[in-house]
């Protein structure tokens, strides 16, 4: 018995130190984050964006749409890709195999029409079947090719694509007018840049006019409005402190912007893992480092990606399982980079805080949660030690999602109605009254199932993007 309670005990004080440095380092990534987000918010300007225009210096972009059975979405989301500000681009979409009606909604809504093309085959795909070409929007190319996932997709529409710059970009995703050309800006201004990454917001409970959100609402359940938490302290915090750092692992597959010849030059997207976006960016720190090249990899908030998120909570387990093994695949394949110096801050503080607190976070919290639970069910359990607990597990991350949301509602202004920002605010609180503890579990179970294959394709029950 003693044995068992020194266990307990030893287990409890390690957990402790473990939340307390994971709560410090939330802590330095939201100061550097919440900074980011407000420099970048003052500095970015109408006037900046028009003299990159005027001066005639802005890059060519090929924009990605890789898609699996999307004729909900589709339509909508390609019509934003085609009518967005930017004065030389193209969008390529590839149907990776749709066996519902994805290219029937296209050729109709954009007067498809089949064109004989030639191109270079630099990346290897499954055989792509026919290459169409709108008769409506010149800058519009849908091709049709044999089924072998999202990577495989991209990387059929990076042999496609003929701009310096590529953004893949989620087939059941809208973006803002302007999110080309602001993300763009920063490959202009510096050569060593590439790779861009742009904000994901949720689009649940968004007015459309035009394919357009034009007017933000709170959606209708709380699992809807806890992801839109999510995903401000996931950016504007995580991402955007990372990026002050200079060491940032992941770009959301929902929307980036690439160097085209940089991707070609580490071989494309790796059809191996269900997390491409993450391990090209850590392919493209690895591949840059060993050769010597100097680069960059910056996350901007300004360029905005609208995304539909799961409406109900088995969709958004699915999800985030499939997220984690992701994680867990990528960190596993480039293992190499772990504390090794000649990646810089890449080896030495983003591949460890990523393996210690995002690939085994869910491992010990979860043996935490047991280990309290048993210690006080057998009496040993301290009071103090009990609270303690409980305030770094929970209401740290409770103050940082309130920041989160401020930044979201208050600085940037994102919802106008009182009533939307104080859901917003008690979903901040909401999230980590069992959302978090159920997302914790699911990602506990993603370790366990890391080994399994699946397919290629993430499926989610989706409503569609509204096309008025």
């Amino acid at each position: 018995m003693r044995a068992v309670e020194s266990a307990l005990a030893g287990y409890q004080v390690f957990v402790i130190v473990y939340l307390a440095v994971l709560n410090l380092l939330y802590a330095v990534f939201a100061y550097a984050g919440l900074r980011a987000v407000i420099v970048g918010s003052r500095q970015t300007s109408d006037v900046e964006l028009r003299d990159l225009l005027e001066h005639d210096v802005y890059k060519p972009v090929s924009i990605l749409v890789p898609a699996y059975n999307e004729e909900h979405s589709i339509v909508a989301s390609v019509g934003s890709f085609v009518r967005l500000q930017y004065p030389r681009f193209e969008v390529i979409v590839v149907s990776d195999g749709s066996t519902d009606r994805t290219m029937d909604r296209l050729i109709d809504a954009f007067a498809l029409v089949e064109e004989p093309r030639v191109w270079a085959r630099r990346l290897p795909t499954k055989p792509v079947g026919r290459v169409m070409r709108s008769l409506r929007y010149p800058g519009l190319v849908v091709a049709e090719k044999e089924n072998g996932g999202k990577s495989d997709a991209l990387n059929a529409a990076i042999n496609l694509a003929r701009y310096p710059l590529i953004a893949p970009v989620d087939s059941d995703s809208v973006l803002d007018a302007q999110a080309i050309l602001r993300a763009s800006r920063l490959f202009v201004k510096d050569d060593a840049v590439v790779a861009v990454g742009g904000t994901v917001r949720a689009l649940n409970g968004a007015e459309f006019r035009g394919g357009r959100p034009v007017d933000l609402r709170m959606p209708n359940t709380w699992v809807e409005r806890m992801q839109i938490v999510e995903y401000a302290r996931a950016f504007f915090l995580g991402r955007a402190g990372w990026s002050r750092l200079g060491a940032l692992l992941i770009i959301s597959g929902a929307f980036g912007l690439f160097r085209r010849e940089a991707v070609l030059t580490v071989g494309g997207f790796w059809t191996e893992t269900v997390g491409e976006d993450m391990e090209l960016v850590m392919r493209l720190h690895a591949e840059n480092a060993r050769a010597g090249r100097p680069h960059r990899i910056v996350f901007s908030p300004d360029p905005i990606c609208w995304t539909e998120v799961p409406a109900d909570v088995g969709t958004l387990r699915r999800q985030r399982n499939r997220w984690h093994r992701g994680l867990l695949t990528n960190l596993w394949r480039h293992r190499r980079m772990m504390l090794n110096p000649r990646h810089g801050r890449i080896g030495m503080l983003a591949m460890p805080y990523f393996v210690l607190f995002e690939a085994l976070g869910p491992l010990i919290e979860v043996f935490g949660f047991l280990m309290f639970t048993l210690a006080l069910v057998i009496g040993t359990l301290n009071p103090h030690t009990l609270w303690l607990f409980l305030i770094l597990a929970v209401l740290h991350g409770v103050l940082l999602s309130q920041v989160a949301i401020g930044v979201e509602a208050m600085l940037l202004q994102r919802y106008g109605r009182l009533t939307d920002r104080l859901i917003l605010f008690g979903a901040a609180f909401a999230e980590f009254l069992g959302l978090h503890q159920l997302l914790t579990m699911e990602r506990f179970l993603a370790t366990l199932q890391a080994g399994r294959k699946r397919g290629h394709w993430g499926e989610m029950r989706r409503a569609g993007i509204p096309s008025g």
